[in-house]
């Protein structure tokens, strides 16, 4: 018989998790933000040295200063209206993983790195973002929002806009079904790192304003994101200053709700001395060379 728990209603195969067992993973929470080139260079760095066996399995928790523009790795750059990105103070990097365009401010952004054959990535894309969706379900019900994720048949189409939070993609976090959280995966050079987006305040169309779009495509896409898309803040009917959407607060449920869904016992701890120089040679070569983030 299968047997399964409900963890804040999210259902976990107990049989699953026993047969991987217990295991012990870093758990990185950076209170001070980086830039966008910065954060790419580092959660990239640590996914290579997990796959070099260097490092442990990483959760790292963080945020963007300045606020930056990412596009998927095979995102056309035309889709932006670079000159008006500049002209905010906004950057723009590349991710190393897949989707479309996410203004990065106001937000809790959390990263998973492992080696490709560890128990909890293994097998397909689809598997792996399963068991991560719900370990970030259980760290929104831990602060009292009624998520649930998408159903893993939903894909997103090619008629969909440059906008990441338009319409949630299998296993995507979503709200009254406005999406919440947005992510994307890579698995390659024998790790898997995926990362993710929890708008925690503001005005979710803000990304509208960069985008490269005829005036009224942009008024109507801004009245589609703001009706299909929400902030914490909203999911749960509190005010942008409130402390229930405080960055620390929200850090400590997921890491909850990591630990009760994927059974990870977590180590604090902080980048190692070969991931900061291998990030430092990420930012000069790739994500803060802007020929490199323009090259599509």
């Amino acid at each position: 018989m299968e047997r399964t728990i409900v963890a804040n209603d999210v259902f976990v195969d107990v049989a699953a998790l026993e047969e991987e067992g217990s295991t012990t993973w870093r758990l990185i929470v950076e209170e001070a933000p980086r830039s966008g080139a910065a954060n790419m260079a580092v959660d990239q760095a640590i996914a290579e040295a997990c796959a070099a066996g260097e490092s442990l399995p990483t959760v790292r928790f963080y945020r963007w200063q300045p606020p930056a523009v990412s596009l998927g790795r095979l995102q056309p750059i035309a889709d932006i209206d670079t000159i008006k990105v500049s002209s905010l103070g906004y950057e723009i990097v590349r991710r190393p993983t897949g989707g479309r365009a996410i203004l990065h401010t106001d937000e809790f952004t959390y990263s998973v790195t492992a080696a490709m054959q560890h128990p909890l990535v293994r097998g397909g894309v689809m598997d792996a973002y399963l068991r991560i969706s719900n370990a970030l379900l259980a760290g929104l019900r831990q602060l009292g929002v009624h998520a649930e994720k998408a159903p893993g048949d939903v894909r997103v189409g090619a008629d969909v806009s440059a906008v990441c939070f338009e319409v949630p993609s299998a296993y995507e976090i979503t709200v009254g079904q406005r999406k919440l959280m947005g992510s994307a995966q890579s698995r390659r050079a024998g790790y898997v790192l995926q990362h993710g987006s929890l708008p925690l305040v503001g005005d979710i169309t803000r990304l509208i304003d960069v985008l490269a779009l005829p005036a009224e495509q942009a008024a109507s896409l801004r009245r589609e994101l703001a009706a299909r898309a929400c902030t914490l803040a909203q999911a749960l009917g509190v005010d942008d200053a409130s402390d229930k959407v405080a960055f620390g607060r929200v850090a400590a449920a997921m890491q909850h709700g990591f630990e009760q869904v994927l059974r990870v016992s977590f180590q604090p701890g902080a980048l190692t001395p070969a991931e900061l120089r291998r990030a430092a040679e990420l930012i000069r070569t790739q994500f803060g060379n802007d020929e490199w983030n323009r090259q599509r």
